[in-house]
C-alpha cells in the first residue's frame, strides 16, 4: 500500500470535514432530509470539504515555492537544475508541506462526523 496517499501535515481525519458533516447529520436528525435547513447545510459541508481538498491544498503548495524561493534563492536556482532529472517520488517528498487535506483525509473526517453525530444522538436521545 502506498502510504504516502493518506499522509500528509494536513492531518488525518480532517477536522473540518468531521464537524460540517456532523452539523449536516444533527440539522437531518433534528429536521428532517427534506428540510430546506438540511438542504442549506449540506451545501454548506460540501463546499467546506471541497475547499478543503482543491483551493486551500494549491494554496499551500504554492506557499511552500514562493517560501523556498524567498529564504534560499541561491540553493533553488542549483537545486532548479537538476529538478527535471530527479524522479517523482523525490520530487513530491520535497513538495510535503501541506495547507489542506488529500481528498482521503476529507472523506475520512466526513464520515467521523456522521458516526459521531449519530452515537451521540442515540445516546442523548
Amino acid at each position: 500500500m502506498d502510504w504516502s496517499l493518506i499522509t500528509s501535515t494536513g492531518g488525518m481525519p480532517s477536522s473540518h470535514s468531521a464537524a460540517v458533516t456532523a452539523l449536516a447529520t444533527g440539522v437531518a436528525l433534528e429536521t428532517g432530509l427534506d428540510s430546506p435547513v438540511f438542504s442549506v447545510a449540506a451545501i454548506f459541508a460540501i463546499i467546506v470539504m471541497f475547499d478543503s481538498t482543491g483551493v486551500r491544498r494549491q494554496a499551500g503548495e504554492q506557499a511552500i515555492v514562493l517560501n523556498k524561493l524567498a529564504g534560499d534563492f541561491q540553493r533553488f536556482v542549483s537545486e532548479a537544475k537538476g529538478w527535471t532529472h530527479k524522479p517523482d517520488k523525490e520530487k513530491q517528498k520535497e513538495l510535503k508541506e501541506l495547507l489542506g487535506h488529500k481528498p482521503i483525509e476529507v472523506f475520512f473526517g466526513g464520515i467521523s462526523g456522521v458516526i459521531l453525530t449519530l452515537v451521540l444522538h442515540f445516546i442523548i436521545h
